[in-house]
């Protein structure tokens, strides 16, 4: 199996994007000494293929024109994990949830902390959208980006969408 990474400027600082040749694997704010640069998104290359998704539609997510992900994932973690990051999938665009709903939708109440770790270990923040997960009270609590990222990323979804004439 390929890897490779791809650096992208964003407007939440500059994101490193590592695909497989199955799918997107991780986006992180360091680039990964371990894994090799793409040459260029225009090669033929499936992980090349997959990182020139991801920066297309990450573009149009920060251009307000893009509300969800279709890009593949290569998605690594325990069953608990995958349960509880499909479930981060399904928060609406602009809408937040507590991780106690979160635990409800994984159908343990009792797992706020479980859920909590589990946002922790997601190395596709943004895509899996564990930026719209905050504390009961409605305060903003860890995320991988850092807080500031996390602000940033949810008044982004707050704002006016474009529309387009028909």
């Amino acid at each position: 199996m390929k890897i490779a990474q791809f650096l992208m400027k964003t407007p939440v600082g500059t994101l490193s994007l590592i695909a497989t040749d199955r799918g997107l694997r991780a986006l992180t704010g360091a680039a990964d000494p371990d894994v090799p640069m793409v040459d260029s998104l225009q090669s033929p290359q499936p992980a090349a293929r997959i990182l020139a998704h991801a920066a297309r539609e990450l573009e149009e997510y920060f251009r307000g024109e893009r509300t969800e992900f279709s890009v593949p994932l290569d998605i690594e973690g325990t069953d608990f994990q995958k349960k509880v990051w499909s479930e981060l999938r399904q928060i609406p665009y602009g809408a937040t949830w507590s991780y106690k709903q979160l635990a409800l939708r994984v159908k343990d109440e009792k797992a706020c902390r479980a859920v909590g770790a589990a946002n922790g270990k997601n190395r596709l923040y943004i895509v899996i959208p564990c930026h719209r997960v905050i504390a009961g009270n409605g305060a903003l609590t860890g995320y991988a980006g850092g807080l500031e990222m996390k602000a940033r990323l949810l008044a982004l979804e707050q704002r006016p969408r474009p529309s387009f004439p028909f």
